[in-house]
């Protein structure tokens, strides 16, 4: 019986994962090179530490809603993909095309921008690497992919221990901050970065609001694996409730900490404000030890990056909006296509330059919030569309919530246009080229 299934369908998803991959998969594919890059530019954008943890607050708190209404869909339509299977489910093709390309584009330049920044900090540890961080960069990527090509039972395990060590990591960086960090001086600091002249209000609001969604951005990652998850409707709402109640708490405390041991002004020249506040504490040498430890941070972000992207373009494959060679799945159950797909990009985008990955990564939240608001749609979409189709889970304060979250995530969008409008351009672009682009992917056999 099981040899028929198998000849029916080589390429099936294999059923391996459970809550404890959701909540690792869920911390290691949020929290990352965000909140080891943010915290300066923000507070050169803000210059006021309660308002700071204001903003942090506030996406906290649409984070967690957010996942609400992701677990109703989740378990509902239990497909890997995500927001394209929920976008595509609830308004057609052509958004679920828009939808899918966008949230697998995003996190293609977002893995680039992630291993760059876990370049950078390899060259805090070891110095004298900075002429190489690009290629250090390229080859942490091609050793990701090697490791993912063994299969998803592997992966995941991975993903487990690197998110435990990385909140265990984190912990201990908030614990040692407000431990010792009481009578730290900070006129020896070396800044990472010049000073950039403080925006207006809304202005700077407006961007730190665009940067702390980008450090949020993995909130919802658990439900990617939904078609590999061997309970859903159980499994689901446990893990990403949990996930991401964790990366809140570490988030805010992680903030305190730094804020604790960090004057704003001394925060607001830092680029790599986690490693300087551990500098200032213990010296050069020790600080070493603890960076090591942030890299960890990265690499589980990465990890889960290049896990969950390909399933995006598997999905879509199977639709028939993709590549047909990227629904192949390896007997370990990765897809063989499109997880190489997704790292050659990546790396492709790391050649270009720091400049480009940076840009892009911009680029990637207005495309990550998009995918939000097309998400939080479908909620109410499926629930109009189709009352009838089995819900385990049912998202509390409908429809206020979704509806909330959806003005959000316009006013975010607007926001972005108005203050970057060079990277908005781009997306904007892309979003006019998307239609011919979907035509001409349904009139071709891909």
């Amino acid at each position: 019986m099981n040899q028929n299934i198998q000849k029916e369908d080589p390429n099936k998803l294999l059923k391996l994962l459970g809550v404890g991959f959701g909540i690792a998969v869920t911390v290691g594919g949020t929290i990352g090179t965000g909140i080891l890059r943010k915290p300066g530019p923000i507070a050169a954008n803000l210059g006021d530490p309660p308002l700071i943890m204001l903003v942090w607050a506030l996406v906290s708190l649409y984070a967690f809603l957010g996942v609400l209404c992701t677990i109703e869909l989740g378990v509902s339509v239990p497909r890997a993909g995500a927001w394209y299977v929920y976008a595509r489910r609830a308004f057609g093709d052509y958004v679920g095309f828009v939808t899918g390309i966008t949230s697998w584009l995003g996190t293609v330049a977002a893995l680039g921008f992630g291993a760059y920044t876990m370049s950078e900090y390899i060259a805090l540890v070891w110095p004298n690497k900075e002429p190489i961080i690009r290629w250090m960069a390229i080859s942490i990527l091609i050793i990701l992919m090697g490791f993912h090509s063994l299969g998803t039972k592997s992966a995941g395990k991975s993903q487990e221990i690197m998110s435990f060590l990385k909140a265990i990591g984190l912990f201990a960086f908030i614990a040692m901050c407000f431990i010792y960090g009481g009578d730290v001086q900070t006129q020896d600091l070396v800044a990472t970065t010049q000073r950039i002249a403080q925006p207006a209000l809304l202005t700077g609001l407006i961007i730190a609001f665009q940067q702390v969604f980008y450090a949020f951005d993995g909130w919802h990652t658990a439900a990617y694996f939904t078609e590999e998850n061997t309970d859903p409707a159980k499994n689901l709402p446990k893990s990403m409730i949990s996930g991401v109640l964790v990366v809140i708490i570490i988030y805010l405390l992680v903030n305190l900490a730094i804020l604790y041991i960090m004057p704003i002004e001394t925060l607001a020249t830092s680029k790599l404000a986690a490693a300087d506040a551990i500098r200032l504490i213990f010296g050069e040498k020790s600080g070493k030890i603890v960076t090591f430890f942030l890299m960890i941070s990265i690499l589980g972000m990465l990890n889960a990056q290049i896990m969950f992207a390909p399933r995006v373009i598997y999905s879509m494959s199977k639709d028939g909006l993709f590549f047909k060679l990227a629904q192949k799945v390896n007997s370990g159950g990765t897809p063989s296509f499109a997880m190489p797909l997704t790292g050659i990009c990546s790396i492709l985008l790391i050649i270009s330059g720091k400049d480009t990955c940076e840009r892009l990564s911009d680029i990637a939240v207005f495309f990550f919030v998009m995918t939000y608001a097309a998400g939080f749609a479908s909620v109410i979409r499926l629930r109009r569309k189709e009352p009838n189709l089995p819900r385990p889970y049912k998202v509390i304060g409908y429809p206020y919530i979704p509806f909330v979250l959806i003005i959000i995530s316009i006013l975010f969008l607007v926001g972005a246009v108005y203050s970057d409008i060079d990277s908005s351009m781009y997306a904007l672009i892309f979003l006019i080229l998307s239609y011919p682009l979907f035509i001409m992917t349904k009139n071709i056999n891909l």
